[in-house]
């Protein structure tokens, strides 16, 4: 089935959602989940994990690091680092998923240090690696955005999406079956592009309590920025795919909205993601139109503008730690802590742990001049964000790399073209 064939029948399914002129139904949300599901060619039912861990270590004091993969799509494995305080609080602990931008991984510096500081709130972090990047690159290589070629088969941008929101899912499901986690506590964090692939996310498995979203979220209509990204592997070619949707922006955070709670952090100067032409009033009047579709505000997203910032992960900063505290229920971190928690730069920790800020992300509007709550993290390195040895990853290469899943996914857009 071509994806405009596909498009075509979800449109015969979903006539009465492309203007809805009431609150949606329980039943239209379901509906909704599931043609957005296979739109993006999500597996129904989502893969069994069977999660691997390869060890432990410590990667700063009173943090213990985990070293696991566990399944997604065709059976290939996504290699993750978890974290979590040594001293495991009383009773299960909440969790937190990190989905990273472009060209960023497990090894990037913000994941690490979002994996330590949290892991010190008592919550356990996972961090991975998206497809194409770090161990789940063809040549276990680091930044090389190689998801981002294109393929020139209709309905591959459409799966590429459904991969990565997949992996979220999957995520979900791996920490859900951990015994130190609350599955009832699960927060997904995106930037960039992973803000993107965390609002689908979020809107496709009910099961995640909280989304926050930072350089990004400011979904937007046809044509718009979203739908005219050059990143059409991952960007503009899924969301075009749930052009069937109508309202896109309403519908897919009414979707959130009936899961849990959102919180959308931008810089008002983030050109990245269009941020200038995306200011308060859009959002208002997102929220609005979210708002009569939900039925009330119960779930409906908040937003928070860091005036003069750009493009920059600021989940780390106290008015983030502050909202996921509230939603989460950090057992070692109530409110009152989090206002007394000391606050460095990112330019002072680079300079302090000899992390090389580049030339963008040394700017003040970016990475250095986010105002972070200090965590005592520490400089990692790729081996230690690894979680096989190079020996070890070349022995398994065919379960996690980029060319395996291209390969199979194109085999099965290929079977399915050939049958309709």
């Amino acid at each position: 089935m071509t994806l405009s064939t596909r498009i075509t029948a979800l449109l015969l399914l979903g006539v009465a959602i492309a203007a809805p002129a009431q609150v949606a139904s329980k039943k239209q949300v379901n509906q909704w989940r599931t043609q957005m599901r296979q739109a993006l060619f999500i597996p129904n039912p989502l893969p069994a994990v069977q999660p691997e861990s390869y060890g432990t270590f410590t990667p700063a004091p009173g943090i213990v690091a985990e070293r696991v993969s566990y399944r997604s799509e065709y059976g290939l494995r996504i290699p993750a680092v978890i974290y979590a305080p040594a001293t495991k609080p009383k009773g299960r602990q909440p969790a937190i998923i990190v989905v990273n931008g472009h060209g960023g991984d497990k090894s990037s510096w913000y994941a690490y240090y979002t994996g330590v500081l949290y892991a010190r709130a008592g919550a356990v972090v996972l961090t991975y690696d998206p497809i194409g990047e770090g161990e789940r690159n063809d040549d276990h290589k680091y930044g090389t955005s190689e998801h981002d070629k294109i393929i020139d088969v209709p309905t591959m941008p459409a799966r590429m999406g459904g991969l990565m929101v997949t992996d979220v899912m999957q995520a979900v499901s791996y920490l859900s079956q951990r015994p130190d986690v609350d599955a009832h506590r699960i927060a997904v964090m995106g930037f960039s592009m992973g803000s993107f692939i965390s609002a689908l996310a979020g809107a496709a498995d009910p099961r995640i309590h909280a989304l926050l979203l930072t350089g990004g979220g400011d979904l937007d209509g046809p044509g718009g920025y979203w739908d005219a990204s050059h990143a059409v592997m991952c960007q503009s070619g899924p969301y075009k795919a749930l052009s069937f949707l109508g309202d896109r922006p309403a519908v897919l955070y009414t979707m959130n909205a009936r899961r849990g709670t959102t919180f959308i952090l931008n810089g008002t100067n983030d050109t990245v993601v269009d941020i200038p032409h995306h200011e308060q009033d859009f959002f208002d009047a997102m929220r609005q139109r979210v708002i009569a579709l939900n039925g009330g505000s119960k779930g409906v997203f908040e937003t928070l503008f860091d005036p003069g910032a750009s493009h920059r992960p600021g989940w780390i900063a106290r008015p983030s730690a502050k909202w996921l505290g509230n939603n989460l229920r950090f057992p070692n971190w109530p409110e009152s802590t989090i206002n007394q928690l000391p606050i460095i730069s990112i330019r002072a920790w680079a300079a302090k742990v000899g992390y090389p800020l580049g030339k963008s992300s040394g700017r003040e509007d970016r990475d250095a001049g986010i105002q972070s709550i200090d965590g005592d993290v520490p400089l990692m390195t790729h081996e230690q964000t690894d979680v096989l040895s190079m020996e070890k990853w070349q022995e398994r290469k065919s379960e996690f790399v980029y060319a395996n899943w291209v390969k199979a996914a194109l085999a099965q857009a290929n079977n399915e073209g050939s049958s309709k």
